[in-house]
């Protein structure tokens, strides 16, 4: 026996199937799976089928046109095609994971090409596909040319590649939303979105914190966190929250040692950090407040807000870092601070408004604030070259305050 694919199509109307597989059974043919791929011009029915060793594939051309087939193409098989296509596609998705460079060679393994070509421009006449071609947006940039002589693509296969795109797609920006951060010290930081499996290693930082820096986060008792606030403040319906991890010789690989939190309100991005006490005073607080600023910019929130004491001097310094004119109220020792970002105005209720500068006390308390330290920056560049790391950027301290 041996194993053949034969994609044929057939009039999609009751009883014109079994018309063909009645015709194959004839000459002795056990069909092993079936895909059908729907199409304009009828059903394209995909077979995996066992034959007899003596039949050619003349012969089950022939079969298969004597059972209304049209349309059809034969070629030998591996074993490998007994693996189910489900099974398959998801195989090929962990590969695509794991290796997201492997996308070229994940197409065409998915969709048996002749050849993958990636050109470095869109596609002319957009994401599309005819009889022997497809054109797939390459995620990263630039398209992929799919070629394959037979059997003609079909738009169930042109939906399964869009689909691994996607995959791709997806695997690119968790990529690109990891960053680490070289502290001026030469600490190394890894800043990533937080999980809900991180909720353990968050409310472990929560407890290595000083009682001064978590009233600096949650200036009121009602403001603490418990752990089912504290697991939804890790993944917000509508933001962000980032975490930042140090890299090496640590001990502890998930030990979180910041978090920074934006969430929306309507127009307005409200921002929140906290920074373990042994971590203040290094960069690290400006270095997340920066990326949640970018977070926002890029979601078309007019502004960041902020509600924080009137003591903690190092937010209020790295909200004056931006160098923008802001608006302050003041409810008793807590203000609220709406800081616009570029080229938008907040829609905020009327406050006293402020120069460059926000009320800083002369004479800060003891401790250092939640998120405080010289401010880190990281610019988007060229790709790095051979030798540097993915997604590493070297941060640069900002100059002293005047």
């Amino acid at each position: 026996m041996t194993l053949w694919r034969i994609r044929a199509t057939v009039t999609d109307r009751p009883g014109f199937l079994s018309v063909l597989t009645a015709s194959l059974a004839l000459r002795g043919v056990n069909i092993l799976t079936v895909q059908v791929h729907t199409t304009e011009a009828g059903a394209v029915d995909d077979f995996l089928v066992d034959a007899p060793a003596e039949l050619t594939a003349d012969d089950l051309v022939a079969a298969v046109e004597k059972g209304r087939g049209r349309d059809c193409w034969v070629a030998r098989s591996e074993a490998q095609g007994l693996v189910d296509q489900p099974t398959r596609a998801l195989g090929l998705a962990t590969r695509l994971v794991h290796d997201p460079d492997a996308l070229g060679e994940t197409l065409r393994t998915l969709l048996a090409a002749d050849s993958v070509t990636w050109r470095p421009l869109p596609a002319a006449g957009g994401p599309g596909y005819d009889r022997g071609a497809m054109r797939l947006p390459d995620p990263d940039g630039g398209t992929f040319e799919v070629g394959r002589s037979a059997p003609a693509f079909t738009p169930a296969e042109f939906a399964r590649a869009q689909a691994l795109l996607e995959l791709a797609g997806a695997v690119l920006r968790r990529s690109v939303e990891h960053v680490t951060l070289v502290l001026p010290e030469g600490a190394e930081v890894l800043v990533r979105p937080a999980l809900t499996e991180d909720l353990a290693a968050v409310q472990a930082m929560h407890q290595r914190c000083s009682a001064d820096t978590l009233r600096r986060r949650y200036p009121t008792m009602a403001d603490r966190p418990d752990g089912e606030r504290l697991r939804r403040l890790l993944a917000p319906a509508r933001g962000v929250t980032l975490l930042a991890v140090p890299e090496g010789g640590t001990g502890d690989p998930d030990r979180v040692v910041a978090m920074a939190n934006l969430v929306a309100e309507g127009e307005l991005a409200q921002v929140a950090l906290l920074v373990e006490d042994a971590w203040q005073r290094r960069g690290l607080g400006g270095a997340l407040l920066r990326r949640l600023a970018t977070y926002a910019d890029r979601g078309g929130y007019a502004a960041l807000s902020a509600y924080t004491p009137a003591d903690n001097v190092g937010m209020l310094r790295l909200l004056n870092r931006f160098h923008r004119p802001g608006a302050v109220e003041r409810d008793g020792n807590l203000l609220s601070v709406t800081v616009p970002l570029a080229e938008r105005s907040a829609a905020a209720p009327p406050a006293e408004r402020l120069g460059t500068r926000l009320p800083i006390p002369a004479q800060p308390g003891p401790g250092a604030a939640a998120g405080s330290g010289r401010g880190l920056g990281t610019s988007a560049g060229p790709r790095p070259g051979p030798g540097v790391p993915a997604g590493r950027a070297r941060a640069a301290a900002e100059a002293p305050e005047t």
